[in-house]
């Protein structure tokens, strides 16, 4: 509704029988907000709603006025779900209203979890795929999407065709860390992996993820989201040291991309984890390697964060394993 064609709940007959509640900011507020009359009138006999505890239409006739004017109060969002309930209110308008809503503030989490609300009173969440894939087209790495997806794959098992869903986003912009995080959500929650292992098969998708990232490594190898990926893919199967074939690659890589920065510090992850793992002896040459790397990153390759890599070498020095 327009400005011009609101109505003031002060002028409006029904409302006769509410004496709104004004905002008590103390007898001497520093800092007083400035707020519309608009804003003023719904919140004033909101307020008289909610102390009176009053179960209508016009109360949730109300609330939309007030979640027009201010759409991240919570505690109107919270009442509006009472009524919902008291009133037996149709659902599914609902969940139009808040596609409505959250489509004009997206990155309200107020919004977004009225949505979730009224999904699971529903049990039903054909649309929210499809709604988190429109919210997403226009902000790839928005976190209360990205959060409300992830909880209908899980509570909905809705797994099918997810991973494709990640290939289109990364075919866009191999650098969506957030594309990245949701196939490692999908890889260790949707059961595939479990089910592999249980059939003694956890290496073939283990290797099917290193290749992945790697394919995507080579296209880009400053690209620290694939790294990090493969990082997180390795360590958790087994000791990042202990996977010869991703440090060859990884190696090879080095060779045409030396200043690399991700690369290079996936390398030092990976010699300073051999050096532990020798921790007995025979890791010398894994940890003189890792202080090269320390060396070179802050030396020349990423001075931006020198301070960092010399608390990465200082580390290596002081480490009981790196004195014996």
């Amino acid at each position: 509704m327009s400005d011009m064609d609101y109505v003031f709940y002060r002028d409006r007959p029904e409302w006769s029988d509410v004496t709104p509640v004004e905002q008590d900011d103390g007898p001497n507020p520093v800092v007083p907000i400035a707020y519309s009359d608009k804003f003023k009138d719904a919140l004033g006999y909101f307020r008289a709603v909610l102390r009176s505890n009053e179960h209508s239409e016009r109360a949730f006739e109300l609330t939309t006025s007030v979640i027009e004017v201010n759409s991240a109060n919570y505690t109107c969002w919270h009442y509006r779900r009472i009524l919902l309930d008291a009133l037996q209110k149709d659902l599914r308008e609902e969940l139009a209203y808040a596609e409505q809503i959250g489509l004009s503030c997206p990155k309200n989490y107020q919004v977004w979890y009225h949505r979730r609300v009224v999904v699971e009173r529903l049990r039903d969440a054909a649309q929210e795929l499809p709604y988190t894939k429109t919210i997403l087209g226009d902000d790839a790495k928005n976190y209360h999407a990205w959060s409300h997806r992830q909880w209908v794959l899980r509570e909905f098992q809705l797994w099918e065709g997810e991973l494709s869903f990640v290939d289109e986003l990364l075919a866009d912009d191999v650098r969506n860390n957030s594309a990245w995080c949701q196939r490692y959500f999908v890889i260790n929650n949707s059961g595939a992996a479990a089910a592999a292992a249980a059939a003694g098969g956890l290496d073939a998708v283990r290797d099917r993820e290193v290749a992945y990232a790697f394919k995507h490594i080579e296209a880009a190898p400053s690209n620290e989201s694939a790294w990090n990926y493969l990082k997180g893919v390795l360590k958790g199967t087994f000791p990042l040291a202990a996977d010869a074939a991703a440090r060859t690659r990884a190696e090879q890589l080095a060779l045409t991309h030396p200043a690399a920065t991700p690369l290079l510090s996936f390398l030092l992850d990976v010699h300073e984890a051999d050096a532990k793992a020798c921790s007995n002896g025979g890791g010398e040459a894994s940890l003189e390697k890792a202080r090269e790397l320390c060396e070179k990153l802050r030396g020349s390759v990423d001075t931006v964060r020198a301070k960092y890599w010399d608390y990465r070498l200082g580390r290596l020095r002081k480490s009981a394993w790196a004195e014996q």
